[in-house]
């Protein structure tokens, strides 16, 4: 059986004003920011030559990115098989929100925990989410 949920994604949430909310993270806390955010880099525990990525990134209070749910923030948890745990996941009861996105850096599906809090799964491709971010990483 696949693991299901192998780390921090990373954490989105609403700002009143996100550019100098990421400049005010770049200037006291030292992240190294783009337009998005950041993405923290680390390696894999049995692979320590392969990079992985974890995300930081602010949004407007107008965002609908985190419908349906009316909280602040979405985190992000990475997992092994997206496909494998979205059956899982619906035969426990657990319904996904939305459809299944996919990208070159990745897969990407939306749940609510019981609280309400939108949960985004991502089976990432880290080599391919690397070349996007190039160096706008903190380390």
């Amino acid at each position: 059986m696949p693991e299901r949920v192998t780390g921090f994604g990373g954490i989105f949430f609403k700002c009143d004003d996100p550019a100098a909310t990421r400049a005010w993270y770049a200037q006291h806390l030292g992240f190294n920011t783009d337009q998005y955010g950041t993405s923290f880099e680390w390696r894999h525990t049995h692979e320590p030559d392969k990079k992985g990525y974890s995300v930081w990134s602010t949004f407007g209070r107008d965002t609908k990115h985190f419908d349906p749910s009316g909280k602040d923030f979405m985190i992000n948890l990475r997992v092994a098989d997206l496909e494998w745990l979205l059956a899982e996941l619906k035969k426990e009861g657990v319904e996904q929100i939305g459809e299944l996105q996919v990208y070159e850096y990745g897969k990407f599906a939306h749940i609510l925990d019981p609280e309400g809090n939108k949960i985004e799964l991502w089976e990432a491709n880290d080599e391919e989410y690397g070349k996007m971010v190039g160096d706008v990483t903190t380390k």
